[in-house]
């Protein structure tokens, strides 16, 4: 149905006007105000202030409206992803409250405008049901990221990351316009509703042009061997932002892959079943092998964020509503466990700098609270009960087994024992090893309270996966 243009767009008009204020704001900021007096902080709580906002909006938003003849929705799936980016951005921006490195207090409103429109890039993605308005909102939400990655320029090796993550992504960019240009081809439109029909007829322009176009997704989501760029990213970027990149930008990859696949393929989406899987399989290998050698823990977290894109694929590969919705849950589990593991990162790096495996030398001595944090959030990524992840993985590979696929959930299973490995040597270093030093790690407020809704979180969805589950399931029966 064809609602008014004012209601489905609402969080996205707000979240432009918040971009704009920060903007404005930044621009109107007397230069002679020192740095010290904190007053880059205000452009942090401004941001996070209006993201807590804009996410309320997302609850006033009816299902179902749609605006431009079908070019963009506002469904359940995209009001889901919606809510999870905002919440994950809103976590990030908290953490950085505190940023104490003076590239970023100086330039704090540049940073968070920039954020903003990373941001609203993934609200269009995740309503484009148009493969131009797709285009356009990729680039949207990925140019800002290239700019983020090397904000602190004049520190380590944050101006290479950026330009290899830059060059990755164009080349990701030039692969998907690639696959789009033969959809139009086949389908003689730009809108989505027609790729049934198209792949009913069984054009080889349109086979072409979606798997090229999984490609590129590749690429964002990083999966292997699309992965290269994440791992020096990760080492280089600013934690509290790279938190949110290591799970916001994928969120919106996979709503645009089950879009696609889901939604358009229909039922013709089977006969990518074998190349899905084949994907899944690779890339829950790779990235838990390449994990096992990393002593930095910012990387090994980008290695393991490549195997639980694996892991997220089984569930894309069963192809049915029930892996839909496990692929949904996971990324709300994913999302909780894995920024919160960077929060303490980057709360230990700020106390120790460094992000080595050695640093965290006696933690639970030092500060057992905040070693307990880390152990459960790596108990979520491993998969242990009870905590989030343990439901995210189980309830995945059981998707995966309702559909034979027996041979790629028993190499996620054994994966996921090895995976324990890398986890547990963090671990180890928190709880047996003796410390180098002796004195409590600092945390300041804002930092601890986004780690803290992390943990309850993790917990939360641990003890009582109920209602989380049962929401998944009713966004994945709508596109089915």
């Amino acid at each position: 149905m064809t609602a008014d243009i004012s209601l489905p767009l609402v969080p996205e008009l707000a979240l432009f006007a918040l971009s704009v204020l920060v903007l404005i704001l930044g621009v109107a900021r007397n230069p002679a105000i020192r740095i010290e007096s904190g007053h880059g902080r205000m452009f942090g709580w401004v941001t996070f202030l209006g993201l807590l906002a804009v996410l309320a909006l997302t609850f006033a938003s009816a299902e179902g409206a749609s605006l431009f003849g079908g070019a963009y929705v506002q469904d359940s799936l995209a009001i889901f992803a919606k809510r999870l980016v905002l919440a994950a951005g809103a976590l990030s921006v908290l953490a950085s409250l505190t940023n104490r490195q003076a590239a970023f207090a100086r330039r704090a409103a540049e940073y968070h405008f920039t954020l903003l429109f990373s941001l609203l890039g993934m609200m269009v993605l995740v309503s484009a049901r148009e493969l131009v308005l797709l285009f356009v909102a990729f680039e949207l939400m990925s140019i800002p990221l290239y700019v983020l990655t090397g904000f602190l320029k004049r520190e380590g090796t944050a101006p290479e990351a950026a330009l290899k993550f830059f060059l990755v992504g164009t080349v990701s960019a030039a692969v998907i316009a690639y696959g789009m240009s033969f959809m139009y081809g086949a389908m003689g439109t730009t809108l989505l509703s027609a790729v049934p029909a198209a792949m009913a007829q069984g054009s080889p322009l349109i086979k072409l042009g979606m798997a090229l176009v999984l490609a590129g997704l590749g690429f964002k989501i990083a999966a292997f061997p699309f992965h290269m760029w994440a791992p020096d990213t990760y080492e280089a970027g600013s934690t509290p932002f790279i938190a949110w990149l290591s799970v916001a930008p994928k969120a919106a990859g996979f709503v645009v892959i089950i879009r696609l696949w889901m939604e358009g393929a229909g039922n013709a989406a089977l006969a990518w079943v074998p190349l899905i899987s084949m994907i899944a399989g690779v890339t829950i290998v790779a990235g838990n092998l390449m994990a096992i050698p990393q002593r930095n823990v910012k990387r090994l977290l980008a290695y393991s964020g490549v195997a639980h894109i694996g892991y997220m694929l089984i569930g894309l590969a069963a192809m049915s509503a029930t892996g839909i919705a496990m692929v949904l849950f996971y990324l709300v589990a994913y999302v909780f466990g894995n920024m919160g593991a960077f929060l303490v990162v980057e709360t230990v790096a700020r106390s120790e700098q460094s992000d080595s495996i050695d640093a965290y030398r006696g933690l639970a001595q030092r500060s057992p609270l905040l070693a307990l944090a880390m152990l459960l959030f790596l108990l979520s990524l491993g998969g242990i009960p009870f905590v989030a992840g343990f439901w995210a993985k189980l309830y995945v590979f059981l998707a995966g087994v309702e559909q034979g696929l027996l041979g790629l959930v028993f190499v996620g299973a054994v994966l996921t024992v090895v995976a324990l490995y890398y986890y547990l040597l963090v671990a180890r270093r928190m709880y047996i090893e003796a410390p180098t030093h002796n004195g409590s790690v600092p945390v300041d407020l804002p930092l601890a309270t986004a780690i803290t809704v992390c943990l309850v979180g993790v917990i939360g969805i641990g003890v009582y996966p109920g209602p989380w589950v049962a929401a998944a399931q009713r966004i994945a029966q709508t596109l089915f």
